[in-house]
C-alpha cells in the first residue's frame, strides 16, 4: 500500500451520496455495526461508494472510484431491532486503492477531492433553484438536517441529483462533475419539461 491519501472504511451501496446530502441507513451486518461503533468512537466518517457490479449485501462487489465521505449525525434502535443511522455527506473522495479486511469490511486509501467553488445560481438557471425550493420541503424529515443553500449552484445541483428519478449511472456522472453550472445545465431540460 502506498503512503498517499488516508485510510477510510468503505460502504458500497446502490446509492450515490452527494456532499451535504442525507443518507438514512439500516445496519444489520456485524462488519458495518463494528464500523459504525468505530466511527462514533473515533469521530470519523466512512466512504459511501456506488456499486458498479455485484450485490449490495454480499461478498464481492466492484464500485466506482469516486464517492462521498459520510458523517454519522444520529442513530437509534429501530422497531425491527436493527440499528438506524442518519448520515450527512461531507466531501467527495477518490478511492486510490481498496482491499477487504478479515471481517469482510471494505477499506480504502482515499484522497479528498477539492470542494467545488462556491458560486451563485446564475439568472439563466434560477428556475432550477425554484424547482428545488418546491421539491425539497415535500420530502419532510429526510431533509430536516440539511442546511438550505438555494442560492448556491453546487448545493442546488447536489440536492436535485439526489431526489430526481435518475439512474445510478447518471447520478454517478453528476457526482463526478466538477462544474456546478454544468450540473445545473444538465437538469434544465428535465425541469423545463416538468413545468
Amino acid at each position: 500500500m502506498s503512503g498517499q491519501g488516508r485510510e477510510l472504511p468503505l460502504f458500497p451501496l446502490n446509492v450515490v451520496l452527494f456532499p451535504g446530502g442525507p443518507l438514512p441507513l439500516r445496519i444489520f451486518e456485524t462488519r458495518y455495526l463494528d464500523m459504525v461503533r468505530r466511527c462514533l468512537r473515533e469521530e470519523t466518517g466512512f466512504g459511501v461508494v456506488c456499486i458498479a457490479e455485484g450485490p449490495e449485501a454480499a461478498g464481492k462487489t466492484s464500485f466506482h472510484a469516486v464517492g462521498t465521505e459520510a458523517k454519522i449525525v444520529d442513530f437509534n434502535r429501530l422497531e425491527d431491532g436493527l440499528l438506524g443511522v442518519t448520515c450527512l455527506g461531507q466531501q467527495r473522495i477518490r478511492v486510490l486503492e481498496a482491499w477487504r479486511a478479515e471481517d469482510g469490511l471494505n477499506l480504502g486509501r482515499v484522497e479528498d477531492i477539492p470542494p467545488e467553488p462556491g458560486m451563485p445560481v446564475p439568472p439563466d438557471y434560477a428556475f432550477v433553484a425554484e424547482a428545488a425550493k418546491k421539491i425539497l420541503p415535500e420530502l419532510g424529515e429526510l431533509y430536516a438536517q440539511v442546511k438550505p443553500g438555494y442560492e448556491d449552484a453546487a448545493w442546488v445541483g447536489h440536492r436535485l441529483a439526489e431526489v430526481l428519478p435518475l439512474s445510478l449511472a447518471d447520478k454517478q456522472v453528476l457526482l463526478e462533475m466538477d462544474d456546478p453550472i454544468a450540473r445545473l445545465a444538465a437538469f434544465a431540460p428535465v425541469i423545463r419539461k416538468a413545468d
